[in-house]
């Protein structure tokens, strides 16, 4: 029997050690809106229908009560990784805008399928990486 499919990735999760400062993070290096916020965490949209969920370490670890049930405990700690796809004609402005706002450049990947990957650090040190088609054969640079 094959499981039932699905559609998208919905809303991922980075833990950090200050809230506020890794909302701001995020509000200005990629424009996230914030849809939710309380102590806990922070809920930022992310276009296409997708949420990055923003937790302070330790918030989450044990289940949170809702009005509408209980969601489970969940946690991480260390570095994480993100990836946010952008056209490829964008490199060249995530180049400028990611040394407009002085955030230096950690490494640049010129894929074998045609993709180019940054690679920068958030102030939490998670690996954030914008790329373009050509990463994986299941998004490839022609369609």
């Amino acid at each position: 029997m094959s499981p039932p499919s699905v559609s998208r990735f919905l809303e991922c999760a980075l833990y950090v050690a200050d809230l506020d400062c890794a909302q701001a993070f995020y509000e200005r290096v990629f424009g996230f809106a914030v849809m939710f916020r309380d102590p806990r965490m922070a809920a930022l949209d992310v276009p296409g229908r997708q949420a990055l969920l923003l937790f302070r370490i330790g918030a989450s670890d044990l289940p949170s009560e809702t009005p509408f049930g209980i969601v489970p405990g969940h946690g991480a700690r260390g570095v994480q990784h993100l990836c946010f796809a952008i056209p490829p004609e964008d490199i060249p402005d995530w180049e400028a805008h990611l040394a407009d706002l002085a955030i230096p450049i950690e490494s640049r990947v010129h894929w074998a399928g045609g993709g180019t990957s940054l690679y920068f650090r958030d102030p939490d040190g998670h690996s954030l990486e914008v790329a373009t088609p050509g990463l994986w054969r299941n998004d490839p640079l022609e369609v």
